[in-house]
């Protein structure tokens, strides 16, 4: 029923209506990378905008408030915070396994220290990011319009590194989220040379052959990987797509003179504040919860982490220290959830299944640049036999 202009709507369904598109935007434009490059739309709009206006591994480093502007004004019509944060957090050693931002001023701690304003800090693109964006003139992508219809953007990169298992990523959707853990670049590369080498029986290729290389998460901060009894391990996780592993923080005991002793932190778990777990042992400490602590400093500098923890004579460090990571952040949970974009629609993969998706990709944007190759040369033979 229609009385002028006011249209008479069912609110149930319009609700589900409106509510099904919010989401399936959500997931697919903001929150979900895709699995052949392992980017989300604003990471691959910076990174093709800064490839684009020449701010190239050899170039000079331009101010990030350049650098933001253009990805506003051409790619990404959403606030200018969003698209910082994503650019800084490309150039943080201790976030990324393979940096793809090469950043030159604050551009935040592992204290939970934010970057510096966009007009103090500079940026240009780092060399692994010059890989992720190799023969995007080729033809290798498909491009789609962007905002306004004025320009083009990539639906995709051409990634010659295998970013998302590399890097990671973390975000959450409606009604769903992905937490996927970094990996080391050798030991990913290795796993899919295996998987090009036996090529004709893909099939036959299980989780444990894929985990003679991929041992498990190598993440950016170190750390070491516990087994508990409590967890299945690894092999479920990659098997499934699912699971969680459990890391602590690395740390050794040391001799100090008159019989005492110290513990030294050298590495932290994954995404851990590192002022808030000093905070939280000083706060143990003072309500007597974790005994024989007589000193906590942190003595961190540009070659490394490093936490002093000084004991008492009468304390035993291998217990303070089993009580530090029972008790603090020292020991945590990171949870896997390998949830990614596979032809546009969110997929719980596998670990072999986020091989495959990457090197089909990888396979598809070869042959395309062959062709181009291919057809540039045929072009430029023709004008040659004709001027013969």
């Amino acid at each position: 029923m229609e009385v002028g202009l006011v249209r008479s709507v069912d609110i149930d369904r319009e609700m589900q209506q409106a509510y099904l598109d919010y989401a399936m935007s959500v997931i697919v434009a903001r929150a979900l990378p895709d699995a052949r490059d392992g980017l989300k739309p604003v990471h691959r709009r910076i990174l093709y905008a800064m490839y684009d206006m020449g701010v190239r591994t050899e170039s000079t480093y331009k101010k990030s408030a350049r650098i933001v502007g253009e990805v506003l004004g051409k790619y990404h019509p959403h606030g200018d915070m969003a698209v910082y944060d994503a650019m800084a957090r490309m150039a943080q050693p201790f976030s990324m396994r393979c940096m793809l931002v090469d950043g030159q001023g604050n551009f935040g701690s592992v204290d939970g220290d934010p970057p510096a304003a966009m007009r103090y800090t500079e940026a240009r693109l780092a060399a692994p990011a010059m890989d992720m964006l190799s023969d995007i003139q080729k033809n290798t992508v498909d491009f789609s319009d962007n905002f306004d219809g004025s320009l083009k953007e990539p639906d995709v990169l051409p990634a010659a590194i295998p970013n998302m298992l590399v890097n990671g990523s973390t975000g959450i959707a409606v009604g769903m989220s992905t937490s996927i853990p970094p990996h080391n670049l050798g030991e990913v590369i290795d796993a899919l040379t295996f998987m090009l080498d036996h090529w004709d029986r893909l099939d036959d290729i299980n989780v444990e052959d894929l985990m003679r290389f991929i041992n498990g998460p190598d993440f950016p901060t170190g750390g070491i990987i516990v087994h508990t009894d409590d967890e299945e391990g690894m092999t479920s996780a990659y098997g499934s797509g699912r699971g969680r592993v459990t890391v602590q923080a690395r740390a050794h005991i040391e001799e100090m003179e008159r019989g005492r002793t110290r513990i030294i932190v050298t590495e932290l778990p994954y995404m851990t504040n590192k002022s808030s777990l000093i905070e939280r042992i000083a706060e143990l400490a003072r309500d007597e919860r974790v005994e024989g602590l007589a000193d906590l400093r942190d003595e961190s500098d540009r070659q490394g982490l490093r936490v002093v923890i000084e004991l008492n004579k009468t304390a035993d460090p291998e217990k303070v220290l089993q009580e530090l990571y029972s008790k603090t952040a020292m020991r945590s949970t990171f949870g896997i959830i390998m949830l990614a974009l596979v032809d546009g629609e969110p997929r719980m993969l596998s670990l072999k299944q986020a091989l495959r998706v990457y090197l089909d990709h990888r396979l598809l944007v070869i042959r395309r640049r062959t062709q181009y190759d291919l057809d540039k040369a045929r072009a430029r033979a023709h004008i040659l036999e004709g001027l013969r």
